[in-house]
């Protein structure tokens, strides 16, 4: 029995975990330990753990089932990024065994199988039970290694099994001439980030937004409103940091709030011009810190703040807003079925301290030259539509842009631009500085002159909504099944007639 004691006034009490009966004298009860273990075997072929799996599985599928001739070894016994799960019991026996390795020739695309599950005759009535550790075992394994897609091939006896603990089936297949099932592990972390990102919008805004030609953008002409004097062509946008960080990491708030709201503009086409911020801090030093990173930012993207508003003594929060010229803005929702996609990013950087697989930064480090040409290039390009990518990630992007187009998506899991080394489970849901979605007719689809930034057409509408990922084998896997926000469609704008030259070329947008 253990109690969390909080009473200064006990000349016992000894912090806030304590042993009632150790301090009363009663021996400590006796736990019996648990029948098995789950433990990762070491990297090496040699490792003994492995080696005792690759005996189970050779009595088994080799000798027993003689699906294999002496031995069951493949290509993926000898890829270094194979991870090996076994199970011990309380003397160090393994009892049992799966394997999960990297498919499609990419350790890091984001599709990995789950194979070889074997568990021990001498396991006994907890076969069972050591099996559907083993499998759930080696789904969080593929989690943790970036997995967006997990497959298995299931013999037909044991798809049942399978099908209890959750995976789905997906066809009926031969594997070394015995009828297995093609299976499934359901990866739901892009629905679920915008589930938590962006799915609750539409209910929310349902009766407050005006419907409009540029529902679904992050920013919003003022044309759209009627004439606003001499100012025609203004945009304007907003964002708000996620208070946390505003509060951990104040520098970095600061500069994201300029971030955003430059690239919120510059996905419009629209150039900058000023931008405003409303910002609350507990004190004056850490209002100075986060306005050192507006500072910085405000003068790195050309984007002076003229104005807004700063409260002292009240929870940190921050907000920016941006103003932004285009006589001919591009819309999210201006997307056709059959358009061709492209996402152009920049690669280069490497993980936010303190945000390992959810920020990328890849702009705090360069100047405003470096990041000019990145700002201008939807802008020259002129896309039918373009969307920069948001805290829901590269899918939930798409999945936003195609919504607002009345349409859906199909990713090239592969062509999709993403740095070395880095998993396409956080790649594709990680907030990746400067990215940006676009779709254009195929015959005139072309790459953004986005400076150090680098494009891949990787995507093309569809008519069904959602968003489906296609990986090197065809094999499509859906991940939004719907709409992302609920917003619905925008209705198509309406054809410009320019009030200033178009910009073709970065000098002209300045």
């Amino acid at each position: 029995m253990r109690s969390a004691i909080d009473s200064g006034d006990a000349p016992w009490a000894a912090g806030p975990d304590v042993d009632i009966l150790a301090r009363l004298g009663a021996p400590a009860p006796a736990v019996a330990p648990p029948p098995f273990l789950i433990v990762r075997a070491g990297e090496a072929a040699s490792d003994r753990l492995v080696a005792a799996h690759q005996r189970l599985r050779r009595r088994e599928f080799a000798d027993r089932q003689g699906l294999f001739r002496g031995h069951d070894l493949d290509h993926a016994d000898r890829d270094p990024a194979t991870i090996v799960l076994v199970a011990r019991d309380p003397d160090g026996a393994v009892l049992g065994g799966v394997r999960l390795h990297p498919e499609g020739g990419d350790r890091h695309l984001g599709w990995w199988r789950g194979s070889r599950l074997v568990v021990a005759e001498q396991a006994g009535p907890l076969r069972g039970r050591i099996g559907a550790a083993l499998v759930r075992a080696a789904c969080a394994a593929a989690l943790d290694a970036g997995a967006l897609r997990f497959d298995a091939h299931v013999q037909a006896d044991h798809v049942a099994f399978f099908a209890r603990l959750g995976w789905r089936r997906v066809r009926p297949i031969s594997v070394a001439g015995a009828p297995h099932e093609l299976m499934r592990w359901p990866i739901e972390r892009i629905a679920q980030l915008a589930a938590a990102t962006k799915n609750p919008l539409g209910p929310l805004l349902d009766g407050l937004l005006a419907p409009s030609a540029w529902r679904g953008d992050d920013g919003f002409p003022l044309d759209a409103l009627g004439p606003v004097g001499d100012r025609s062509g203004v945009v304007a946008c907003t964002d708000a940091i996620v208070p946390s960080m505003v509060e951990r990491d104040p520098e970095w708030a600061g500069w994201c709030g300029m971030l955003v709201t430059a690239h919120d503009l510059a996905a419009m086409g629209a150039r900058p011009l000023a931008a405003l911020d409303a910002l609350g801090a507990a004190d004056t030093a850490h209002a100075a810190r986060v306005l050192d990173g507006l500072r910085r930012g405000a003068e790195a993207f050309d984007l002076p703040v003229v104005g807004g508003h700063t409260q002292l003594g009240v929870p940190a929060a921050l907000g920016v807003t941006g103003l932004g010229h285009a006589s001919d803005p591009i819309p999210a929702g201006g997307g056709h079925v059959g358009d061709a996609l492209t996402v152009t990013a920049d690669l280069q950087g490497g993980w936010r301290p303190g945000y390992q697989g959810r920020q990328w930064d890849s702009t705090s480090w360069r100047g405003r030259e470096q990041l000019r040409p990145m700002l201008d290039a939807v802008a020259i390009a002129r896309p039918r539509a373009a969307k920069d990518v948001s805290m829901a990630g590269i899918v939930g992007t798409v999945g936003m842009l195609a919504e607002a187009s009345g349409c859906g998506a199909e990713l090239d899991v592969a062509a999709i631009p993403r740095p070395d080394g880095v998993t396409g489970g956080d790649w594709l849901t990680c907030f990746p500085g400067f990215a940006v979605i676009t779709v254009d007719a195929p015959d005139r689809s072309r790459f953004l002159p986005a400076g150090p930034a680098v494009g891949g057409r990787c995507g093309r509408l569809v008519a069904d909504g959602g968003v489906r990922l296609r990986w090197p084998d065809g094999e499509l896997t859906e991940h939004l099944p719907g709409g992302v926000t609920g917003l619905g469609a925008a209705g198509r704008p309406p054809v410009a007639t320019p009030t200033h030259p178009l910009p073709t070329t970065p000098e002209t947008l300045r």
